[in-house]
């Protein structure tokens, strides 16, 4: 296809005129007199309008180069134009939020919570080499080593649209460190990614289907966890989804946050049920066992991680767990393109 032709269809694809028109319906909001006055709110249209602004200005501006540019000169802007094509694999309802990740050890004792942790720390760097800022919301440490579980904000450009292919068990084989023969030991731990959904029109949760209920915090759950009885537990009794914060400051703060977790959990399961109504759904979760891997991590007898939905495979495990996933979510993003999801 020539470039001018891919740069159209890029146009289309891109919705480039619907975005042109979100921004002015923003701006038009933004000029009402108490548009700031909820913060929250406020803070996230503004970031929408600038997310919007910069992508529609980076098409604009390739675009007017082509125009004027001669068939050899144009060629040049090819390395562009495959830049922006890229963006067109971030084209769900969700994927420019930002990302939730709920981290759980599965089947494997003290060897899968220390694979979990080994887990988050490779995502931690994978956030760190790509811009990504991250924000401990919850942690439940083990007892002899690893975590157990854990809770992580990943905030930055398609933050969603970037993790969600991650989410599912990932499973480990190394020869374990945690008894004396150092024999073979297969772990597994489940990663469930969600976009970060705050509160927004048509997402609305009756508090009557909340159960909520204060705690004292405890473990090791990041610096300055409170000692006060401050930790929030919600329950969603529909679908019996349990959510928990104690990483801020007050009751209040972990109250908020873990409303946003719930929300953020609710919307991924409406995704994965095809549901368009929150009162639709029902709990239908992954086990972190056999079977439902998505991707395998072997370390002993050989080194390879392999992707069980892609194909796609790295015979370097330790540069993978260092957080060099890109080729691996990138395989699994143009997947999902050709298959339509």
């Amino acid at each position: 296809m020539d470039i001018p032709n891919r740069l159209k269809e890029l146009h289309d694809i891109l919705k480039v005129e619907d975005k042109k028109a979100r921004i002015q319906e923003i701006k038009t909001q933004m000029d009402e007199p108490n548009f700031w006055l909820d913060e929250k709110s406020s803070t996230s249209f503004a970031r929408e309008l600038k997310r919007l602004e910069d992508e529609v200005k980076e098409y604009d501006d390739l675009a007017d180069l082509i125009a004027v540019a001669s068939v050899d000169e144009a060629a040049a802007f090819i390395p562009e134009l495959e830049k922006l094509e890229k963006q067109t694999l971030f084209s769900g309802k969700y994927d420019s939020y930002d990302a939730i990740i709920n981290f759980f050890a599965g089947a494997g004792g003290v060897d899968a919570q220390d694979w979990t942790e080994m887990l988050v720390r490779m995502y931690l760097r994978f956030a760190e080499k790509n811009n990504l800022k991250t924000n401990l919301i919850d942690e439940s440490r083990g007892g002899e080593a690893g975590i157990k579980s854990a809770t992580i904000e990943f905030a930055g450009d398609n933050a969603y649209g970037k993790l969600r292919g991650e989410s599912g068990v990932h499973r480990l084989v190394r020869q374990s460190p945690f008894n004396a023969k150092s024999l073979r030991q297969t772990s597994f731990a489940l990663a469930q990614v969600m976009p970060k959904v705050e509160r927004e029109a048509g997402f609305e949760i009756n508090d009557k289907d909340l159960r909520i209920d204060v705690y004292r915090s405890g473990g090791k759950g990041g610096q300055s966890v409170n000692t006060t009885d401050s930790a929030v537990r919600i329950t969603h009794l529909p679908t019996g989804i349990v959510v928990t914060c104690q990483n801020e400051r007050s009751q209040l703060q972990n109250k908020e946050t873990a409303l946003t977790v719930l929300r953020s959990r609710l919307a991924q399961l409406m995704i994965d049920q095809h549901k368009e109504r929150l009162e639709e759904l029902k709990g239908n979760f992954s086990s972190p066992e056999w079977g439902n891997q998505i991707r395998s991590y072997v370390l002993h007898p050989y080194k390879l991680v392999k992707d069980h939905r892609t194909e796609y495979e790295s015979t370097d495990p330790d540069k993978v767990l260092s957080g060099e996933i890109n080729d691996f979510i990138e395989a699994e993003l143009k997947m999902g393109a050709q298959s339509g999801k």
